[in-house]
């Protein structure tokens, strides 16, 4: 770990989260999409009795549900610091500089990189595993850490 980021943390009494509550947190947050899509696109699901329909319904959504988590992780992180599920679990994310929240610019670059980290089959989110600081590639790209609350 960088010594000024470690000095840093170490003066604010700051930890950086851990791989199970960022889990959690991402789960968390996957569900509440899922809910929400399942709740605004109801009657598409509901009237369909073949599952392969069903499955073709889905598919149909998915720039729907890209764009809603994109917009959902860009005004989360923007506004609170955190998503729902990071809240649930005691995370925040913040700036890499100054631990402050991050910028809308910047939370919009963390949410469109988690995308292409989920299409790549999530090797940017195994790769937080791979680094002392935790960061998965859209917190490189955003220049943010995960911390502990």
């Amino acid at each position: 770990m960088d010594e000024k980021l470690e000095r840093d943390l170490s003066r604010e009494g700051l930890e950086i989260a851990g791989s199970s509550k960022r889990i959690k947190a991402y789960v968390i947050d996957e569900m509440l999409i899922t809910l929400i899509v399942m709740v605004a696109f109801w009657e598409n699901f509901a009237k369909e009795e073949n599952i392969e329909v069903v499955i073709q319904t889905i598919n149909s959504l998915f720039f729907v549900v890209v764009g809603l988590k994109v917009i959902y992780q860009t005004l989360f992180v923007y506004l609170y610091g955190a998503t729902v599920g990071k809240i649930i679990t005691k995370c925040m994310v913040v700036a890499y500089d100054d631990f402050s929240k991050p910028t809308l610019m910047a939370s919009f670059i963390r949410a469109n990189g988690r995308i292409v980290s989920e299409m790549i089959f999530y090797v940017g989110f195994i790769w937080a595993f791979m680094n002392e600081e935790r960061q998965t590639w859209h917190d490189k790209m955003a220049r943010t850490l995960v911390l502990d609350v």
